[in-house]
């Protein structure tokens, strides 16, 4: 494909948008970070680079993808206002529709988790399904049997403190589950829901522990703590308003906020490392997810002779959304050095502690983007070698080179006139798209 962008004129018909663009069913697509205004279809597409292999349009208020295998066959799981649905995408150009959990109002399942061993998956609702809100609605995890995947079956239902996100800790025996903006019962001091954990060891029995973990993670304050991802070495990443922090779960490690040796486990993990992001990167201090490229993964991802080697570097994303493009959330990336002796954890106003952030890369003013459009925060974003592909809300899906993590360079792009790129996923060397209005875009990078 030509290396100059192909800009074309969308044939979707506008129409009347509210929340219900982003699929969601309260007056807020995201309670605690402000959600993106809504929009109709732009008036231009643009593509560079990138080439359409299918859209698969029945999962359209799709927020978040994830794949199980079985066997030699692959199966995407697909999680959205609908429920959950599985494709069989052995063909990627013909995806063909398995099996479906119908939950009619679901939110939001945003980063939604499986079990790849016990082949289940978990999907957090957050307190705004089905007509609710943050200030009293119910939030809880659904686990699904997925060992068929043309016949899904939940299993259970528990009511959480928490269910924006869930994500599972040591091989899904456990899962913390975050956010959103907390409760009218829980503490007035609180900016947000921290992290909840639940026993998932019996996933028809699952036991929530009432103490939450991951307090006091905003400059001494506790706040919202959006999400969770994993690394290759095992240490849980809890990302939210205050920065990225990471624990290990497992094993004995020394505490650095107390000296002393001590078992982790889930419901009591040990720190790592991390902290908050400088305010000069991320104004809005709201950190949405994160990835640290270590152990297996550590080809995935760019490194920095100085600042980020062995495993020193976090990519983390900001979300926000302010008036205009220039001021909405941006993909940061900083090292953890200066971080491993708990510096993140005494963070104070007064004494405050900040990652040093050595690279950035934000869709304001990029080519291909909408400059019409005021919707361009960052979003979900997964790596493979040297590429970084990440969704940016109707500014589409982009793809950057960070093999100089010091200066990301979008490589291609693909943003639909009528789209809104959530989630994106390598799988097999195409990129899976939750596009919450077009359902699932599969591409195909080009060049």
């Amino acid at each position: 494909m030509s290396a100059v962008a192909l800009m074309f004129v969308s044939t979707v018909p506008a129409q009347a948008c509210g929340d219900e663009v982003f699929g969601n069913p309260s007056n807020a697509a995201h309670a605690g970070h402000s959600g993106p205004k809504a929009e109709g279809v732009a008036a231009t597409s643009a593509v560079k680079n990138v080439e359409q292999v299918a859209n698969v349009p029945d999962a359209a208020g799709a927020t978040s993808v994830r794949f199980l295998k079985y066997g030699h066959k692959d199966v995407l799981f697909v999680s959205g206002t609908f429920g959950l649905k599985s494709y069989d995408v052995d063909n990627p150009r013909k995806p063909k529709l398995l099996g479906e959990v119908k939950l009619p109002g679901f939110w939001q399942g945003e980063d939604t988790e499986v079990d790849e061993k016990r082949k289940l998956v978990f999907l957090a609702r957050d307190p705004r399904a089905y007509g609710g809100n943050t200030q009293t609605g119910e939030s809880g995890i659904y686990t699904v049997d997925a060992k068929r995947p043309d016949k899904l079956e939940i299993v259970s239902y528990v009511k959480v403190p928490a269910g924006h996100t869930t994500s599972c800790v040591n091989d899904c025996r456990y899962v913390w589950t975050g956010g959103p903006a907390k409760a009218d019962n829980q503490p007035a001091d609180w900016g947000g829901r921290p992290i909840w954990v639940t026993d998932m060891r019996d996933p028809r029995n699952p036991k929530v522990f009432p103490n939450p973990i991951d307090l006091y993670r905003n400059d001494g304050k506790t706040d919202y703590a959006h999400d969770v991802q994993v690394d290759a070495m095992g240490i849980a990443w809890s990302s939210g308003r205050g920065g990225v922090r990471g624990y290990w779960t497992d094993g004995w490690h020394r505490d650095p906020t107390t000296g002393k040796v001590r078992k982790a486990t889930a419901l009591n993990p040990v720190p790592y490392a991390g902290g908050g992001i400088s305010e000069l990167a991320a104004p809005s201090k709201f950190m949405h997810n994160s990835y640290r490229p270590v152990g297996w993964r550590a080809k995935d991802g760019g490194d920095h002779e100085r600042w980020g080697r062995n495993g020193d570097l976090i990519y983390a994303t900001e979300e926000s959304f302010l008036d205009g493009c220039a001021g909405d959330g941006i993909l940061v990336i900083a090292s953890l050095k200066g971080s491993y002796n708990g510096e993140g954890w005494r963070s104070t106003p007064d004494k405050p502690f900040r990652l040093k952030t050595i690279g950035s890369w934000g869709v304001a003013g990029q080519e291909g983007s909408d400059p019409a459009s005021g919707d361009c925060s960052a979003h979900y974003f997964d790596v493979e070698g040297k590429i970084l592909v990440q969704s940016f809300y109707a500014q589409g899906t982009r793809f950057l080179d960070i093999s100089d993590p010091t200066n990301p360079r979008q490589i291609a792009y693909h943003r639909p006139g009528d789209g809104r790129s959530w989630y994106p996923a390598w799988h097999k060397g195409l990129v899976y798209v939750a596009d919450n209005t077009r359902g699932i875009d599969i591409l195909k990078l080009t060049r």
